[in-house]
């Protein structure tokens, strides 16, 4: 039994109960680690729509890249891991409003209400959804249920959801390049054309339950955080150990020996501290073993 954790690893329960606030947005991760599984993207872009929020993500060698600054939870300031991640409130269930010609989508959602509210399902709340029916690109419910819907405020709600994704994307990337983009989720259907500042998008076959396949391959990680004298093991040995130990880790975790290998290294030399101290950071990840294979 593992429980998965928000840098896209697994974790043994006893350390989930120590260390509870190492799956917070877990859910998320494992989305992003579906996307690369079932694309073979390892860097890329990952949007996971959902019923009620978009999350918007980036994968840098198939893992969640994980947040440099300080992350609010709750509106309280934490200084723990979390994921890079972008929320934003746009899903299928958004609610669809228009007002002195201006339309609006989201952040008001009916959520897992959706196939009792939304108008394709007999409903009378005006959806994403509903308008991505209408306007033909996605098959749910009836769409005859929304076919007498206004086509300049299908066609106005089309431009806004699309301008609250580009707008995710834009804020999550870090240069101007454009970049490959992977689209999962139940609420994937809502993006029908191509996306400012994406080179490409993906839609895998399967995206609608990527966050159940990134948790069912998910593998086990072992990590080293430590200060080190560099002047007192020099550079090379102490990487070295910083990389055995982290590899044993995993092992120790719960991951097949053989398939141990270190995917981040991290130096960060410390100042006023004597011998040449630096923060090193390694990270190893390897394949659950099961069964005999342990």
């Amino acid at each position: 039994f593992y429980v998965s954790q928000n840098d896209g690893t697994l974790l043994d329960p006893e350390v989930v109960a120590r260390y509870p606030v190492l799956t917070f947005a877990s859910g998320p991760t494992n989305s992003m680690r579906g996307a690369a599984f079932l694309t073979g993207l390892a860097d890329a872009l990952v949007v996971d729509i959902g019923g009620t929020t978009t999350d918007v993500g980036v994968l840098v060698q198939g893992f969640p890249r994980e947040s440099s600054i300080a992350v609010d939870i709750g509106s309280v300031r934490t200084n723990f891991r979390m994921p890079d991640l972008l929320s934003i409130g746009l899903g299928g269930g958004s609610l669809v409003t228009a007002d002195n010609g201006h339309v609006r989508v989201g952040p008001r959602s009916v959520g897992y209400r959706i196939t009792e509210e939304a108008m394709v399902f007999g409903g009378r709340q005006l959806t994403a959804t509903d308008i991505a029916v209408a306007a033909g690109y996605a098959e749910v419910g009836d769409p005859g249920r929304v076919a007498g819907l206004d086509r300049k405020l299908v066609a106005a709600a089309v431009d806004e959801i699309h301008r609250l994704a580009e707008e995710g994307v834009d804020r999550i990337k870090t240069s101007a390049a454009r970049v490959p983009l992977i689209l999962v989720g139940g609420g994937s259907v809502l993006i029908h054309r191509e996306l400012r500042g994406v080179s490409s998008i993906t839609v895998p076959d399967h995206a609608g339950v990527a966050n159940a396949m990134g948790a069912a391959i998910a593998q086990v990680s072992g990590t080293v955080d430590r200060v080190f004298s560099y002047e007192t093991l020099g550079r090379d040995a102490a990487l070295s150990r910083a990389r055995e130990e982290a590899i044993d880790q995993a092992v120790a975790a719960g991951a097949l020996a053989g398939s141990v290998a270190v995917t981040e290294v991290e130096e960060l030399p410390l100042q006023y501290l004597p011998g040449q101290a630096v923060r090193v950071r390694v990270k190893a990840v390897g394949d659950l073993a099961l069964g005999d294979a342990a």
